[in-house]
């Protein structure tokens, strides 16, 4: 990383002010040139900005200096805070480029944070997690991932593996010295306590995932049942087109909603039937895609209309919602079998009207509930992505294969390369692993060669 590099950290275009940030070798005599002297460490200072090889002013602006490795990416640092005018920044631009910083990739100065120790790699997800934050539940969970919440519960589980994994090295390697023959038994209660608290944390890994994403309800029906209006009337606009032709909506449609500081997709999708048209029929593929990988489905019944229904009963899933539209209207035969039908599959029933009076506004008091409680939690969750689902799912894994090669009286080697293993996969989510403190444990731990 000898390459000293610069970029716009805030959002282009026109505004008060705008900030540029330079990291590397060079950002202090960068600094110099521009600003005509140096700067206290951590202090915000009014310069006058001139480009290099004359005397022109680019700006009148604050600088402030970050030496390292005192400084976000761990090298010396340098912001400007100079007026947000197109010319100005352009003017900067130059002027940096004609001094031989480069522009900055995307993620660089994150990554060169992680490379130089400043975070770990679940650090660094959290602060893209908190600047794409739309949320009061997505900002929480970010900032406590920031703060480390999800390093230390990952570290600590790698503290009882490098514990585990110094017994089982003991019982490998030094069998003639004073250890005892029952030494590599002590490991297994450890490990089998922690793959059950791995278990868990893989149970409850769809909530961080959903907070962070968005907790996803697909809407889902036979044509005409009701499913675009009552999207509108859930989210309060015209997002979807509204006919009353069967077999208008023909795509996913997607519209973000907040629902008690979490972030809702609502899914509208086409009309569930057997059809010979080809566009339709990729449009009731995609219904039920959507439906297949959604949080929660709606299943619209139209309690008006005695037509076809059951079709999209394949769908739906136990503890789903069965809505009875037009519930302002004469209740059709469909109605009545359709409540059955749910009552009986385990599915809640609410009857609702786009009208807005009866039942609209019990349906959102019951999706607030199923969001609320589905994503909270007293315990902050132990993955908020896929690689840490991924990373946790291995872990256990060979947590599992390691008890069992202990259960089983077989070669103690074994169970110490799968416990190597997991602790390897736990590294991976935070990007780090210590060697080393594995063989000062078995000195700490024993007296062995006295």
């Amino acid at each position: 990383m000898t390459d000293t590099i610069f970029a716009l950290a805030t959002a282009p275009g026109r505004a008060a002010v705008a900030i540029v940030r330079l990291s590397g070798p060079r950002a202090g005599s960068v600094l110099r040139r521009l600003s005509g002297g140096g700067s206290l460490p951590r202090k915000a200072v009014l310069r006058t900005l001139r480009g290099p090889g004359s005397d022109v002013v680019l700006d009148r602006a604050l600088v402030i200096w970050f030496p390292g490795p005192d400084s976000y990416t761990g090298e010396d640092c340098a912001e400007f805070h100079v007026h947000g005018g197109a010319a100005v920044v352009d003017g900067l631009v130059k002027a940096l480029l004609e001094l031989g910083p480069r522009l900055a990739e995307p993620g660089e100065f994150t990554r060169r944070a992680f490379e130089n120790g400043k975070l770990d790699l679940t650090q660094a997800e959290a602060v893209a997690d908190l600047v794409d934050a739309e949320t009061d539940a997505q900002r929480r969970q970010a900032l406590a991932q920031l703060d480390g919440d999800l390093a230390r519960r990952h570290a600590a589980w790698r503290e009882v593996l490098v514990d585990a994994l110094a017994v089982l090295e003991a019982a490998v390697d030094f069998p003639d010295e004073e250890v005892p023959e029952t030494i590599a038994e002590e490991a297994g209660p450890a490990l089998s306590r922690l793959t059950d608290e791995l278990g868990g944390a893989l149970a409850d890994a769809d909530r961080g995932e959903r907070i962070r994403d968005g907790y996803r309800i697909a809407l889902v029906g036979a044509p005409n049942a009701g499913k675009s209006s009552l999207l509108n009337a859930l989210v309060g606009k015209d997002a979807a087109i509204v006919t009353p032709i069967p077999g208008t909506t023909r795509d996913v449609i997607e519209v973000p909603l907040t629902l008690g500081g979490f972030r809702v997709w609502l899914s509208d999708t086409a009309g569930v039937r057997d059809t010979a048209d080809p566009v339709e029929a990729e449009g009731v593929r995609r219904a039920r895609a959507s439906a297949s990988g959604a949080a929660l489905r709606l299943w619209v019944v139209d309690g008006a209309f005695n037509g076809a229904w059951k079709e999209a009963r394949g769908s739906v899933q136990t503890a789903d919602i069965c809505v009875i539209s037009k519930a302002d209207l004469v209740n059709g035969d469909d109605a009545g079998l359709a409540r059955r039908w749910a009552e009986q599959n385990g599915l809640e029933v609410v009857e609702a009207s786009v009208t807005g009076a009866p039942g609209l506004d019990a349906l959102r008091g019951r999706l607030l509930a199923r969001v609320t409680d589905a994503l909270s939690g007293a315990e902050f969750p132990a993955a908020t992505q896929a690689r840490h689902r991924q990373a946790l799912t291995e872990a256990q894994v060979h947590l599992d294969r390691a008890i069992e090669v202990l259960r089983s009286k077989a070669p103690v080697e074994l169970a110490a390369e799968d416990v190597r293993l997991a602790a390897r996969s736990l590294a991976r989510i935070s990007g780090r692993i210590d060697a080393e403190q594995v063989l000062d444990r078995v000195f700490a731990r024993f007296c062995i060669g006295k």
